[in-house]
């Protein structure tokens, strides 16, 4: 056991208990149901003469306030954030058993910049139809406090009935754990235990840190198989099955583990500089997503002729002579199976008026189709009504291509019309005709300014007085008007780029005048002009700044360029209402071809 004086118990400001010991590299430990903090015990005195060991009581457990009563992950991975905050720790490696494994990953998927490594212990996964229903019934059947028969089928499962002499020490360890845990949290815990395994299906391809997915030869409830499916799927996912181990291997054979766990910390850590250095997964994901594409839904029909569909942005032409064009699908999308081995498919492309159909097709809805009007094609491939313009295809080509598989259609026909097509930009659907249609139809008094960014910076003019004001002018206007905002930028040689609208709101002393404000970009260096200043973002609430409307549209752009999801406000300058461009769900589906 780890030294009781070298133990530090605590406790968060929202009531979560916790232990820490040792220096070093910082790793947060996270227990399984029914346990608890000091489970962690044989670890951290194992590890804490090199580590900053955290072990947090889980929601429910402990010193810890209870979970919801319809808890999800995201409120335990919200927990151990909160508690990394409380101890001013940035970027932590994360240990995690069985339940607390999923909280792992949830927090590596919620919050990757402050994970720099996984270890996955005994962690489900896609459980078998048998196991699930019988985690379900255990889960249902939860009896009061200290129920003596549920904790004596728990300690069989987990050790096996006789117990073995060598796991006696081990077994009494658990039992007395199962025994002092809050009933209540325990049943909410296990309520969302039973049904967990499958929620990161669809994300594990997104964990951007080094995992390790580790179990025991012997456990029937965290299988080899399920750690191995884990691995495949995580980009820097690795396997370890230790021979002869079962569920609670953490405390039945606690040397061996943690050297497994110390050694894997101890590979990512000599990397992990280099690698962040060389290439950052998700700032790449980024990158990508500065590129404006249109949206598409791609169709086919399966083997048993239902109509299969998943909502895509990485769509292209090919070939005019023969007609190709092609689209990528994620090989872990739930249609995988069905389009790579279709003998055609068809591509919709959306219309501004078919978002809702795009954010459906990009989720796990049991009938898509049923949320749009649709017909066979000639090659009999779905064609949605509405679209801007349809390409039905004939399977010309499968390709490999790392985590996704190219179709090739050959074109057998096409349609088009000269509706407004939706596109897609850094995680927002976007209206390419917005901008144009907002300014042609503001009256010529319209303030028209700009929210306009360089490296982290907003441009701001500042005045005698030492207020500042956003660039703004009389209408858009040219360079050569000198009261529009392209004159007054151009008046000051400001190199800049507008972009998407950002804000539309109506004088609330003067109806007839209407604000409209967009967000661009500027090229430094910027002249020499006295008036001229560049503001951190996390400086502007600082600025003396006359109008609250601006006042609270910055502190709007603000939270938005931190979280890189903006919305366009529409309003006057006493309320209104954001309208969000995206919807957080599809985005990640749009990028990654789910089906």
């Amino acid at each position: 056991m780890a030294d009781a004086a070298a133990l530090a118990l605590g406790k968060a400001p929202d009531g979560t208990g916790f232990m820490r010991a040792g220096s070093g590299a910082p790793v947060l430990l996270i227990h399984g149901v029914g346990m608890g903090a000091a489970i962690w015990q044989p670890q951290i005195a194992l590890m804490q003469d090199r580590f900053d060991l955290i072990a947090i009581d889980m929601l429910g457990h402990g010193g810890s306030p209870l979970p919801p009563q319809d808890a999800g992950l995201p409120d335990f991975a919200d927990q151990a954030i909160r508690l990394l905050d409380h101890l001013g720790l940035d970027r932590v490696a994360v240990v995690g058993h069985s339940m607390g494994a999923l909280v792992a990953q949830e927090i590596a998927l919620r919050a990757p910049s402050r994970v720099r490594s996984v270890v996955c212990l005994n962690a489900v996964f896609r459980r078998p139809p048998e196991l699930a229903q019988a985690v379900r019934e255990r889960a249902a059947a939860l009896g009061g406090h200290g129920d003596p028969q549920a904790i004596a089928a728990t300690i069989a499962r987990w050790f096996g009935d006789p117990i073995p002499p060598d796991l006696a020490d081990a077994a009494a360890t658990a039992q007395t754990a199962l025994e002092g845990v809050d009933a209540e949290g325990y049943a909410r815990t296990y309520r969302l235990f039973a049904s967990a395994d499958t929620a990161h299906v669809d994300r594990l391809a997104e964990l951007a840190a080094p995992a390790l997915f580790m179990t025991g030869s012997e456990d029937r409830n965290s299988t080899p198989a399920m750690s191995a499916a884990m691995a495949r799927l995580a980009p820097s996912g690795q396997c370890l099955v230790l021979s002869g181990e079962k569920h609670m291997m953490t405390i039945a054979s606690p040397r061996k583990v943690t050297q497994h766990i110390t050694a894997f910390l101890d590979r990512t850590a000599d990397v992990a500089a280099s690698a962040d250095a060389a290439f950052d997964a998700i700032e790449f994901r980024r990158a990508l997503g500065s590129f404006l594409t249109g949206v598409t839904i791609v169709t086919t029909v399966d083997e048993a002729g239902d109509p299969r569909g998943f909502t895509a942005n990485s769509f292209t032409s090919v070939s005019l002579e023969p007609p190709l064009v092609l689209v990528c699908i994620a090989k872990k999308a739930l249609g995988h199976q069905a389009f790579s081995t279709s003998r055609g498919f068809a591509i919709n492309i959306l219309s501004e008026d078919q978002k809702a159909a795009s954010g459906i097709f990009a989720s796990k809805a049991a009938d898509k189709f049923a949320s749009v009007i649709w017909q066979p094609g000639q090659t009999g491939n779905p064609v949605i009504d509405g679209s801007v313009a349809v390409f039905d295809c004939d399977m010309e080509q499968l390709v490999d291509a790392g985590d996704h598989s190219i179709l090739i259609g050959r074109v057998h026909d096409f349609t088009h019309n000269g509706a407004q097509p939706l596109g897609y930009c850094r995680g927002a659907y976007v209206t390419p005709g917005l901008s144009q249609e907002a300014l042609a139809a503001a009256p010529p008094g319209t303030e028209v300014g700009a929210i306009l960014e360089s490296e982290g910076r907003v441009l701001f003019l500042e005045a005698a007085d030492g207020s500042h004001q956003l660039p703004a002018g009389h209408g858009l206007g040219a360079a050569n008007d000198a009261r529009s905002l392209r004159g007054k930028l151009a008046a000051k040689a400001i190199d800049a780029d507008l972009g998407f609208l950002y804000a539309v709101w109506d004088d609330a002393t003067d109806a007839s005048r209407t604000h409209v404000y967009y967000r661009g970009t500027v090229s430094a260096p910027l002249s020499g002009d006295g008036q001229i200043r560049l503001v951190d973002i996390d400086r502007m609430a600082d600025l003396k700044i006359a109008d609250p409307a601006v006042r609270s549209m910055l502190a709007r752009y603000a939270r938005e360029r931190t979280e890189d999801q903006f919305g366009v406000y529409v309003g006057n300058e006493v309320e209104g209402e954001v309208r969000p461009l995206a919807k957080a769900a599809p985005s990640a589906a749009i990028h990654s071809g789910h089906g």
